[in-house]
């Protein structure tokens, strides 16, 4: 079997308005907001390699407490993870799947699974004003020792198709997310979680950390060394896999620089990449190359 591909990134944020200007001025396309049936909301930006970003926000903190005690997965972690990190970062990543019951039954096989599947239904509003019911059902896995980072495989069961041509093109130049970047001092501890969780046996490494590679991006793994060094800056330290920055693709980084120039955004220049830092709404370190 082919590894997964990446399918999106949960990132908690502060709040989703705060979000939305946060990414406008960052030069991405934001959709509609959309709420969930358990009290969360999002805002997300979609890319046109098919990955794309979920900005988290709460729209009731009651529907999502009383969701997660009665066994929602989605809403319990995103609780935990903001009491533990506070309401910024990166919570999730989520794989691509067409069969979701087969993921749970393959993380239940391997020991990493985190609870019953989830399916649920919401509206999706388009730029052209059409609205779409889509239904999904996720399938999540965790490791006990990794509490601010977990996962889950993503089945489109009934979303209907839609041209999303508008919300995938950003004045930024940004095509796709190019890899994930995680750190943990001994990467390869979790080396099997991760090949479980993207479907990829193989993996490469170095000193300073590991890459499995999904079918369309990368999951880095790198310990304080390997991250000061690829970043040029401290990354979060301790135990535990957390989510440290996202690498985008862009088509010109002339053009996105110009763009981050006129927004008032501050970036540095670190291993021929543009690095911004983290801001409220924006969950993580942000990084571009071509």
């Amino acid at each position: 079997m082919p590894a997964r591909p990446l399918d999106h990134l949960v990132l908690p944020v502060t709040d989703i308005a705060i979000s939305r200007r946060r990414l406008t001025t960052l030069g991405f396309t934001v959709a509609a907001d959309a709420r969930h049936p358990f009290g969360t909301e999002n805002a997300c930006v979609y890319f046109a390699d098919k990955t794309f970003l979920e900005p988290l926000g709460i729209a009731s903190l009651e529907e999502c407490r009383s969701s997660a005690q009665q066994g929602n997965q989605f809403t319990a972690r995103n609780e935990a993870f903001r009491f533990r990190n506070g309401p910024e970062g990166l919570s999730a990543i989520v794989m691509g799947s067409q069969d979701a019951d087969g993921d749970h039954a393959g993380f239940r096989a391997a020991g990493i699974s985190a609870g019953d599947p989830l399916q649920f239904s919401r509206q999706m509003r388009f730029p052209d004003g059409q609205e779409l019911t889509a239904t999904f059902k996720l399938a999540f896995a965790a490791d006990l020792r990794a509490p601010d980072l977990h996962a889950f495989t993503c089945q489109r069961v009934n979303v209907p198709a839609a041209d999303r041509t508008a919300l995938e093109t950003h004045i930024n130049g940004v095509l796709g997310i190019k890899a994930v970047i995680l750190t943990e001092p001994h990467p390869r501890d979790f080396e099997d979680f991760l090949k479980t969780v993207v479907g990829q046996q193989a993996l490469s490494w170095s000193n300073d950390g590991m890459t499995v590679a999904a079918s369309n991006a990368d999951i880095e793994v790198l310990n304080a060394v390997g991250a000061r060094d690829f970043f040029g800056i401290d990354m979060p330290a301790g135990r535990g896999l957390r989510g440290a920055a996202i690498l985008y693709r862009v088509v010109d980084i002339a053009r996105l620089e110009q763009h981050l120039i006129a927004a008032g955004v501050s970036f540095i220049h670190h291993n021929s990449m543009t690095l911004v830092a983290h801001a409220a709404g924006q969950g993580v370190v942000f990084a571009f190359s071509e």
